[in-house]
């Protein structure tokens, strides 16, 4: 297959490591690899079409846009179906896409079912949290990725679950330089669900109930965010860990956070009415639900440049459990999920990816300068091809593409999306709906 790239109308120059001037363009080809055994697999494009400014879907020919027309009803089917089949095993399915934001690669064994409800018309996406919805039996999973004028992100999301069904992603640059993300293997979901289990028998923690299973065999399992879908209460897991963080930097220890922009590295401490100082921003203590979400109580962004640069690092470092082992913040990954209580999600979903990267929660992408990549993430300014491919044997096998050193992330990263609303068609808001990384950057492009 000989990729291709349209040249922008109004090329966005870049400059490579070595001064060539690249050109972002207006669209781009995704190959699409079948690397399963199933020949009952099937692809969606979601995401908000810069150009117009409107939410879509790409239609099942790979090149047009799908945009849904007002209706009067909620649950309203679509009049179009947007599936995309991948054929049988070693097949390779190339699309192409326009630039885009807050886009979600869907993937799926057999077909998914997304509806209109009125206002927009606003598009019900597939929800693994509401038991009605008519893909929660359905084995799904999903990449997200942004294409605009600056570049191509992109990652695997395991914010709001892990998949049965695995996902890998490689971007080839016109500078030449591979990209690649592993994924899991084919029994990755598995081993990580055995791996819940034995951490349940050890700590009495409803790690288990995490684990969602159909017909016999593990489907899904859903990320402690959303552990109140399934009957899984953390309620006051962290809270042992926030006072010893509390009880560690009231009794002289310095945290230095480093906001990797314009402030620098602060320093913080708990002062006499036990809040956390870092700079001259004050933390309140967080709870359990505010350090699996990142997005509530102290970690909530507002207009403070300068709060909202911390916030990520000392969330990331929260979840991480890394606040009491190091004062210097973002840590090496030698210093995360090394005590108890911390995220076991989050924990085993980097233990049981094959090249140990993967978003497991909201700023799983914060690392130290020159620090390797966690989040599972790829991105550059300089796309030529994308291929998303689906199965996860290659990863078993070791026979992937590797991948350079991944650049840093330049995009200005969005808040994650406030808790969860329903995605039920019976809701005119999104009450359950999955979270993801990019919906926050996304939800303010529609017009």
């Amino acid at each position: 297959m000989k990729p291709a790239t349209i040249t922008s109308n109004k090329p966005n120059a870049i400059h490579n490591p070595q001064g060539a001037v690249l050109n972002m363009p207006d669209s781009l080809q995704i190959a699409l690899k079948n690397d399963g055994d199933s020949d009952n697999i099937f692809v969606y494009v979601t995401g908000i079409a810069l150009r117009e400014g409107k939410r879509c879907l790409l239609k099942a020919n790979g090149k047009d846009l799908y945009f849904s027309q007002e209706v009067k009803d909620i649950g309203y089917k679509l009049a179009e179906d947007c599936a995309i089949p991948l054929g049988p095993p070693g097949n390779t399915t190339t699309i192409t896409i326009p630039q885009i934001a807050g886009g979600r690669i869907w993937v799926s064994e057999g077909p998914l079912t997304f509806l209109l409800n009125p206002g927009g018309p606003a598009l019900v996406e597939p929800s693994v949290l509401n038991p009605s919805d008519p893909n929660a039996k359905v084995n799904f999973g999903f990449a997200e990725f942004t294409l605009n004028n600056d570049q191509l992100y992109a990652n695997i999301s395991y914010v709001d679950m892990v998949p049965r069904i695995p996902i890998a992603l490689t971007l080839q640059q016109q500078s030449g330089e591979t990209q690649h993300v592993a994924g899991m293997a084919p029994d990755g979901l598995d081993k990580m669900a055995e791996s819940l289990k034995q951490q349940s028998q050890q700590d009495g923690q409803p790690w288990d109930k995490l684990i969602v299973a159909q017909d016999g065999r593990n489907l899904r399992i859903l990320n402690a965010t959303h552990g109140g879908a399934v009957g899984a209460s953390f309620d006051g897991y962290f809270e042992p860990l926030v006072d010893e963080v509390w009880e560690k930097y009231s009794g002289g220890a310095k945290m230095q956070i480093n906001t990797q922009a314009g402030p620098g590295t602060l320093t913080g401490h708990v002062n006499h009415k036990g809040r956390l100082v870092i700079g001259d921003e004050e933390f309140e203590k967080p709870c359990t639900a505010d350090i699996l979400g990142c997005n509530s109580g102290p970690f909530t962004t507002g207009q403070s440049p300068t709060r909202n640069a911390i916030i990520p690092r000392l969330a990331a470092a929260f979840v991480r459990t890394a606040l009491v082992d190091t004062e210097h913040h973002p840590s090496s990954p030698d210093t995360f999920y090394r005590r108890d209580p911390t995220n076991h999600y989050a924990r085993l979903v980097h233990e049981h990816n094959v090249d140990k990267k993967g978003y497991a929660f909201a700023y799983d992408d914060v690392q130290p300068d020159e620090g390797e990549d966690q989040s599972g993430k790829v991105n550059a300014g300089d796309p030529v091809l994308f291929t998303v491919t689906v199965g996860g044997k290659s990863a078993a096998a070791g026979g992937s593409v590797g991948g350079n050193a991944q650049p840093q992330q330049t995009y200005d990263r969005p808040p994650p999306p406030p808790p969860p609303e329903s995605s039920h068609p019976n809701h005119q808001g999104s009450k359950q709906k999955l979270m993801g990384k990019l919906g926050g950057y996304a939800k303010g492009l529609l017009r």
